[in-house]
């Protein structure tokens, strides 16, 4: 079997769970044969290596290094997962200050040493905060840096086919937008169930309205889930949709889900959010969201709390004041 592309693609973080399961899962669907993996916990990192190597994989030029300087010479992808992790009884939001202080490192790092980088996805949270700073840093254009915002929108797709007892595949265009985490925006306008409008649903003996919210909350509370059945985060499914996105940004199968994107749209300035994006070989694409008044209406609540997130990590001196952005990167 064929690689996707030659080009090639660092993983960061790849110490950790999250990071060992994106290169197993990038290796497994041959996106390119050129991957580096980087953490700064080097045994971890070998050990990832190893255990890779261990799977027979042919035709890889399989690296490590814990320097970043060097896992970054010549990158043109990269993917990381390089934060701290959520554990039980915290919010993504407790991560703040840590992990926004370490995608501030990472743009910078991109901006030294992989100057010629085609795109970059963020996974590690805040993911709406850490790829806003690490874009900042970074010097890249906005269409460069995406960050990982599906996993609410496939959390409602399973919600509801299990809800309508029906396979997945009828469950169409489930779409969450705004922040990642309890502050989302879930809409249901632009949902079908098995051909039939979800809102033509909602509020019937087939779904009524107490159990949509219900089916809200489960989607909201998602990730607490995971921590309190595995007793940490979520691991394989970031893994494996943060691939997908930098698989499509390589020119590979289309991704349908919702990312987080940089806005300059009217109604959401200056912040970075799951959004309607197209996600291509021309990087990431915003549209605006189109719904219902009462489903902007939490779209703006959600807006809300990022610039709240936002303002707080312009206070700490991570990032500059907004109207200073275009002093720290040219493209915004």
């Amino acid at each position: 079997m064929e690689f996707l592309t030659s080009d090639k693609l660092v993983i960061c973080g790849a110490a950790g769970m999250i990071g060992s399961n994106m290169l197993q899962t990038a290796m497994m669907l041959r996106l390119t044969p050129n991957i580096t993996i980087y953490d700064p916990y080097e045994k971890g990192l070998e050990g990832t290596y190893e255990e890779m190597l261990h799977c027979g994989f042919d035709a890889f030029n399989l690296q490590f290094s814990s320097k970043v300087e060097d896992a970054f010479q010549g990158a043109q992808y990269i993917v990381s997962s390089g934060g701290a992790a959520r554990k039980a009884g915290m919010t993504r939001e407790d991560l703040l200050k840590g992990n926004a202080e370490i995608a501030a490192k990472l743009g910078k790092d991109i901006k030294a040493y992989a100057p010629d980088v085609k795109h970059v996805v963020v996974v590690f949270n805040p993911a709406d905060i850490t790829g806003l700073v690490t874009l900042l840093h970074s010097g890249l254009k906005p269409s460069q840096v995406s960050t990982l915002a599906a996993l609410d929108s496939t959390r409602l797709k399973v919600e509801l086919s299990r809800h309508f007892n029906l396979p997945l595949n009828q469950i169409q265009n489930t779409k969450t937008y705004g922040g990642h985490g309890e502050q989302m925006a879930v809409f249901s306008s632009s949902t079908t169930i098995n051909g039939t409008p979800l809102d033509e649903l909602i509020g019937t003996d087939q779904l009524s309205s107490i159990q949509w919210e219900d089916i809200q909350k489960k989607v909201t509370q998602g990730g607490k889930k995971i921590i309190d059945l595995r007793g940490r985060s979520s691991f394989q499914s970031p893994a494996y949709l943060s691939i997908k996105m930098i698989e499509a940004v390589m020119g590979g199968d289309s991704f349908d889900w919702p990312v987080g994107a940089y806005s300059t749209l009217e109604n959401y300035p200056n912040i970075m959010m799951a959004l309607d994006t197209n996600l291509s070989t021309d990087g990431v694409i915003v549209n605006s969201p189109k719904g219902t008044a009462a489903e902007l209406k939490s779209l703006t609540k959600s807006f809300a709390h990022l610039t709240e997130l936002r303002d707080e990590v312009i206070k700490m001196g991570i990032i500059p004041n907004i109207e200073d952005w275009s002093m720290l990167n040219s493209n915004i």
